[in-house]
């Protein structure tokens, strides 16, 4: 039997040149879907049926892709929760955060939410899909994975762990079917008032010492500091101190 499954999309931008591209996580989730449903998988993405980017999904080797007709401003959730409640996948598969737009990550647990379904976050693999349940492996940090049974449906984010989508190819992206489907349309009061700017790099860490064995690590925790540069503040007033520190972020770059 064959499991039922839909992968959800949207329109990602090139991280140097901003063009609209297909999504890289979204495009995993698409890879995942066709690994597990084969020819069965249903795509579906809420947005505007003429973007030129959904055809790179259908590169992919899809027959169609379903579109959601929702305007720029308009709230996908309510539309994305009713389709999804009324096709009844058993799985449900989706990037971890969009590439445009508010980028919030907060659509897959408000979809979880409104389903009443079970959310794994950071999905690499499904094992297995027998009796009601999953076996899937979740990434956790450092490329360790964690074993988790998931009763059906059940939705995911997937991980850049996940299998690496394959190229999308210009024949089938243009043979490829896009079904627009009218829903109601309902404002996104949230983004409407919302002030939307580019994110922000990640502050600098401190330099971290990478060792490979035990050996290594006991020697660099047992090693005598060779720059003899630090200073040992002791009876100094908070402003005093605090001023220390503020000086060591800014020469580490930490703080700009």
């Amino acid at each position: 039997m064959t499991t039922q499954v839909i992968s959800l999309v949207s329109i990602g931008a090139h991280p140097t040149s901003g063009r609209p591209r297909r999504a890289e996580q979204d495009a995993r989730a698409v890879e995942l879907g066709l690994q597990l449903a084969g020819n069965d998988l249903q795509v579906l993405h809420a947005g505007d049926v003429a973007e030129p980017a959904l055809r790179a999904y259908l590169g992919m080797g899809l027959d169609e892709l379903h579109v959601l007709e929702n305007p720029t401003g308009a709230d996908a959730l309510p539309a994305l929760t009713d389709y999804l409640r009324d096709a009844a996948p058993q799985v449900v598969l989706t990037g971890s955060q969009a590439e445009t737009g508010e980028g919030s990550g907060m659509l897959p647990f408000l979809l979880a939410e409104n389903l009443g379904w079970p959310l794994v976050v950071g999905l690499a693999q499904v094992e297995s899909i027998e009796n009601g349940a999953a076996l899937v492996l979740q990434a956790l940090p450092r490329g360790q994975r964690r074993r988790l049974k998931v009763r059906l449906p059940f939705l995911a984010t997937v991980d850049n762990a996940a299998p690496k989508p394959r190229q999308s190819a210009y024949g089938p992206a243009r043979r490829g079917v896009l079904h627009a489907e009218e829903v109601e349309v309902i404002d996104d009061t949230l983004l409407a008032v919302a002030t939307l700017q580019p994110a922000k790099p990640r502050p600098k860490r401190l330099k971290v010492i990478k060792a490979k064995s035990g050996a290594d690590r006991m020697k660099a925790a047992t090693a005598k500091a060779s720059g003899g540069g630090g200073q040992v503040l002791k009876g100094v007033s908070p402003e005093a101190g605090a001023e220390a520190i503020l000086k060591l972020l800014i020469e580490e770059g930490v703080v700009r």
